[in-house]
């Protein structure tokens, strides 16, 4: 065994777990393995990839939480359409205001009490620090500190700008978590006064779990909070998450019962692993979501639009579907129009190269042109065969690729930086509307997802108006309407609807599939 798990890398992974010379021990510690880890333990900070959003969602609180719905095939999942407390046990919503009433037993790692001066601080910081969390707390018309109001030490408001129906779901995903307030304070300084360096490497929250140790690109491990006190306490008591980038590695590691989740299972192994039937395997569709190729629309020649039109009908959708995806996916090409406002929905492109040819021709390149197709390493499993394949397609039409590696620590400051001229990527929307995904994708004025750099004062309008439409038809026309430009411009080509697969040990129970498309460890157990 242990020549094994040397050659797999993976000795180090099994060391750190403790001694666990009985039954019990063995039932309370969970043992992870995921192709990329987090490169920080704070949301906020600059750069946050989404294997923090799960360190986070485990180690802070926020104020509100969703519930949970068994899906037909018995596989738990959060519900978007039931919002539950967490630090918050009530709440009030008024005209111009929701109050929430605050646990008074809650307290963070350190047994500091929990208060809404920390409530405050801590959303304050979010709209303050811009970028992905300033954005997304926009998302829900959280947008300035005169919003929050310190009622007293466990009551806390927010003064509504607008209705919105997505203000209160909009409390309840990663980004609004709630800090210790002193103890960031006392290591913050004057460049850096919201203490941002400090907690993207120490844990500063009061979640159902604490940050034990983090080597960053090889393990994470988090140990229950004995008082937490915003849900039931966890069943398992330790987790180790362990970085293995080969995906032959996490499978084997999964099949041998060395490991007791992999996590983010490529769609081959997904496959082939439920087919097998000797771990169970959980797959879900994952909303409001999308992998698909992002042409930056500033930069020669993909400013042009029939350029990325003759790009949307090289790319070689069936082959990435029979060759990378394994039917874990939802194809979203070859589709007649925009029929409804589902979202995502297939857009008419498929694969025509003697069309994509025609375009090009006429769009001034009958000779192509070269071209660097970025993509995300921490992903490679997937991201390097598309690549590889749409790479091998456009050289049928004369478009000359290299493909550029980026770590997947990087990825997310490289794509926001909106200077890379082609890359496959994929985004998921947290909140299930379609006009939230074209606000972070699609909307001009810096959405951050927008990764195209694409401005469009008429798509801008038609969301800002769904946004806040509460007419079901006119909501619907202007879901189409801004659909109908996506597919006209083209900025981003949808390929498929990527399932979140996990295989995991059947002695595994509780495991929910979340929108944010990290493992919420609260609920799970073993035995």
């Amino acid at each position: 065994m242990k020549r094994l798990l040397a050659a797999l890398g993976l000795g180090a992974a099994l060391a750190t777990l403790p001694a666990l010379s009985h039954a019990q021990g063995r039932e309370e510690t969970l043992l992870v393995v995921v192709e990329s880890g987090t490169n920080s333990l704070d949301i906020h900070t600059v750069g946050a990839n989404p294997a923090s959003y799960g360190v986070v969602w485990n180690t802070y609180d926020r104020l509100v939480t969703y519930g949970t719905k068994t899906l037909p095939d018995g596989t738990l999942s959060y519900d978007y359409s039931a919002i539950k407390p967490e630090l918050a046990e009530s709440w009030q919503i008024k005209d111009d205001e929701i109050v929430f009433k605050l646990r008074k037993d809650a307290t963070f790692h350190d047994g500091t009490p929990v208060t809404a001066k920390d409530v405050k601080w801590s959303f304050d910081r979010m709209v303050t620090v811009g970028g992905f969390p300033t954005f997304q707390m926009k998302a829900g018309s959280v947008e300035k500190p005169e919003q929050f109001v310190v009622v007293d030490d466990h009551t806390f408001a927010v003064k509504l700008l607008r209705k919105d129906k997505l203000t209160l779901p909009d409390l309840g995903v990663p980004v609004p978590i709630v800090l210790n307030s002193e103890l960031v304070k006392k290591n913050a300084t004057p460049e850096d006064p919201w203490g941002l360096e400090f907690t993207k490497k120490t844990d500063a929250g009061g979640g159902a779990y604490k940050v034990e140790s983090w080597k960053p690109g090889q393990e994470l491990v988090l140990a229950r909070y004995d008082g937490w006190k915003s849900g039931p306490l966890p069943k398992l008591k330790k987790i180790v998450m362990r970085e293995v980038p080969s995906a032959g590695n996490r499978r084997a590691l999964v099949e041998r019962g060395d490991a007791d989740v992999s996590f983010d299972l490529p769609p081959k192994d997904a496959q082939e692993l439920a087919k097998a039937g000797k771990v169970k395997v959980v797959g879900v569709p994952i909303e409001n979501s999308l992998w698909a190729v992002g042409l930056n629309v500033t930069q020669k020649p993909f400013d042009n639009v029939k350029v990325r039109r003759a790009v949307a009908y090289a790319v070689p959708y069936q082959k990435i579907m029979d060759a990378v995806v394994y039917g874990r996916g939802i194809p979203m090409f070859g589709g007649k129009g925009v029929s409804s406002a589902a979202w995502p929905q297939p857009s008419p492109y498929g694969t025509d190269v003697e069309k994509a040819k025609a375009l090009l021709a006429e769009a001034g390149f009958p000779n192509g042109f070269e071209t660097t197709i970025s993509i995300n390493q921490g992903v490679a499993t997937l991201s390097e065969p598309m690549a590889t394949l749409i790479q091998e397609s456009l050289g049928q039409i004369g478009i000359k690729a290299t493909i550029n590696k980026i770590p997947g620590a990087n990825w997310r400051a490289a794509i926001l930086k909106k200077d890379l001229p082609f890359m496959i990527d994929t985004f998921s929307g947290w909140l299930n509307y379609p006009d939230y995904y074209f606000f972070w994708g699609y909307h001009g004025q810096n959405a951050v997802f927008n990764i195209m750099s694409y401005q469009n004062p008429a798509m801008d309008a038609l969301i800002d108006a769904a946004r806040f439409e509460t007419d079901t038809a006119k909501y619907e026309e202007l879901v189409k309407g801004f659909v109908r430009i996506a597919w006209d411009d083209v900025p981003r080509i949808p390929i498929f609807q990527y399932y979140l697969d996990a295989a995991m040990q059947k002695t595994v129970h509780g495991y929910t599939y979340w929108f944010h498309r990290a493992i919420d460890f609260r609920p799970m157990s073993k035995g």
